[in-house]
């Protein structure tokens, strides 16, 4: 049973180098996700091949993103690897800030990487940054509640068929929510999900000459049918909820259906923490008839920031980290369901994983996002649930907040959407658009 774990020859040759006098401990900031809490249970791999410690930095979404962005921006240096995403790996590359990829040795096989996800964490034809996993996102959904309530998923469902079933599966007095939606505030928290959601809606973020939209209708239809769903078929405090919060719900039986990221798949149908794994079904994310479905495209991904002195022993653990050979280790220990996704097509070619029951929903929902094409109208800019421009994450944690506090009942949407507006403007006309 036991696999080989060799690194490709170009690293063995490095690893012999580094263990003993040279061996480094380097830092990592992580975000304390599932896939990668598990990275971390598996370090003593790294170390036994390379003699490298790794200390681990592992924050929560929200604060991950300003940690690391607030450290590489005035070089802190606290970091040797850095856990980012599509967002920031072109915009970081271009000033300078990370090491680049271009030099990871033939046996890691950088094109067996998925385009999308290679395009996405490159700047100019060079990958900077490494996809430890991919994700999309898909609907989740209990297949006895939809059962019971009479009703089917299709595979490729309507945002109004949802909220039917939403509304059908809902029994409050038993603590069971017909959905589960992103409620807390932050540019990757709630407004990954909303922004994903209003291009199905046939709004955007902005219009060709960067004039923001969140006066027109299609952000009005959007931000309303959320909140009345969510009010009528979700959990209570729902404005605090993320990703993690979401998962914890649904692993406990309380939801109906979630609309998160496809990585979610392994924890929910795992039978050691979920109470509904044998339940669950999946279903694309769902559409309005415009031609647009509401999932996103993202990665996590390692990145070593400029300046580390230790970047040699960085991409030796990135090497590591994102390998084949990483997804064989992962497997032996903890099954096929439990490898990190979405990065590699080799994994969508393994026989081991083709049946794994949310794989192939978790590559055709990767594949039919289109960062280049995310809205019905035409855009300027390029992201599915952000738009990549610097001021973007700044602005889109303020919008977050109003957003986060109309579906706490602190106002109403159009409030919501009047101060959205104005202070997308203000910091668009500042900036210079």
């Amino acid at each position: 049973m036991y696999l080989k774990y060799a690194l490709c020859a170009a690293t063995a040759l490095s690893v012999l180098g580094t263990t003993g006098a040279f061996a480094e401990t380097i830092t990592i900031a992580t975000v304390n996700n599932g896939d990668m809490i598990r990275m971390q249970g598996l370090t003593e791999d790294f170390t036994a091949k390379t003699g490298h410690e790794v200390e681990w930095v592992t924050l929560e979404e929200n604060v991950l993103r300003q940690r690391v962005t607030t450290d590489i921006s005035a070089k802190g240096g606290q970091f040797d690897i850095m856990t980012i995403g599509m967002y920031e790996t072109p915009i970081w590359a271009k000033n300078g800030w990370l090491v680049s990829m271009d030099d990871l040795p033939a046996d890691y096989d950088v094109d067996d990487i998925l385009p999308a996800m290679r395009g996405g964490l490159s700047y100019d034809g060079t990958m900077y940054a490494a996809p430890f996993y991919g994700e999309s996102s898909m609907i989740m959904y209990r297949k006895d509640l939809m059962e019971a309530a009479g009703m089917e998923m299709p595979d490729a469902p309507t945002w109004e068929f949802v909220a039917d079933a939403a509304r059908a599966m809902t029994d409050k007095e038993n603590e069971i929510y017909g959905i589960c939606l992103r409620g807390k505030a932050g540019w990757g928290e709630n407004m990954a999900f909303l922004t994903a959601t209003s291009n199905a809606f046939g709004a955007r973020w902005f219009d060709e000459n960067w004039k923001p939209q969140f006066d027109t209708e299609p952000w009005a239809k959007t931000l309303n049918f959320y909140i009345d769903l969510m009010n009528e078929a979700g959990p209570p405090g729902a404005s605090n909820n993320g990703f993690n919060e979401n998962l914890s719900l649904f692993q406990q039986g309380k939801c109906g259906m979630w609309i998160d990221a496809t990585v979610a798949a392994s924890f929910v149908t795992n039978p050691e923490d979920s109470k509904v794994a044998d339940k669950v079904g999946f279903a694309l994310a769902p559409d309005t008839g415009l031609g647009k479905r509401s999932n996103w495209l993202w990665a996590w991904a390692l990145a070593i920031p400029a300046g580390t002195k230790k970047e040699a022993a960085a991409k030796e653990f990135i090497q590591w980290a994102t390998s084949k050979d990483y997804i064989e280790l992962v497997a032996s220990k903890e099954g096929w369901a439990n490898v990190p996704p979405g990065a590699r097509k080799s994994l969508y070619e393994n026989e081991n994983y083709k049946d794994i029951p949310f794989a192939k929903m978790t590559l055709e929902s990767i594949l039919s996002a289109d960062p280049n094409n995310p809205t019905v109208d035409p855009v300027p800019y390029v992201g599915v649930q952000f738009a990549a421009i610097p001021e973007f994450a700044g602005i889109a944690t303020q919008v977050g907040q109003e957003f986060s506090a109309a579906l706490a009942g602190q106002q109403t949407a159009e409030e919501a959407l009047a101060k959205a507006q104005a202070l997308t403007a203000e910091e668009m006309e500042a900036a210079g658009y």
